[in-house]
């Protein structure tokens, strides 16, 4: 693991640290960038030998697949699509509106399929890949975590 700027001053406690990467390894990330007034923290890390390749950080799609989904999923077909940051999800563009995609649903690159508030802005999350939604694993209005999966899909 390297760093850009020295840990010393850097004003994190080593407890904080330590959590911070161990959640990141946990969550299989290569990469993190922090910044505020008083710190700026970057820390990227290789593959571990024998790993597969991570995934972006930001979404994992795996494209499902677009006829009706099989009773259960080969792993090889399944993609997950994952917060890109905290936030809170939302299924719809409004309260009043349908929701984006449904279960079941066929999905196509760059469809949203979700919002996710997060400091007062709407990012919309969108499929990577072709496929049918097998599962939405949050509900709407739930807050979401860095890396938490979003939705199960099945390759087109």
């Amino acid at each position: 693991m390297k760093t850009d700027t020295p840990l010393a001053p850097l004003r994190i406690d080593r407890k904080t640290l330590r959590s911070l990467l161990r959640l990141l390894d946990e969550k299989g990330v290569t990469e993190f960038e922090y910044e505020d007034e008083q710190i700026r923290l970057r820390l990227s890390r290789g593959a571990r030998p024998g790993a597969a390749p991570a995934a972006p950080a930001a979404l994992v799609v795996a494209p499902p697949s677009i006829a009706a989904p099989p009773p259960a999923a080969s792993e090889e077909d399944v993609l997950w699509v994952t917060s890109p940051f905290v936030g809170t999800f939302y299924r719809a563009p409004s309260p009043d509106a349908p929701a984006f995609c449904e279960v079941g649903g066929a999905v196509k690159p760059g469809q949203t399929l979700c919002i996710i508030e997060a400091m007062k802005l709407m990012n919309e999350i969108e499929a990577d890949a072709a496929g049918t939604i097998l599962e939405v694993l949050v509900e709407n209005g739930k807050s979401v975590e860095f890396g938490q999966r979003l939705f199960k899909l099945r390759r087109a």
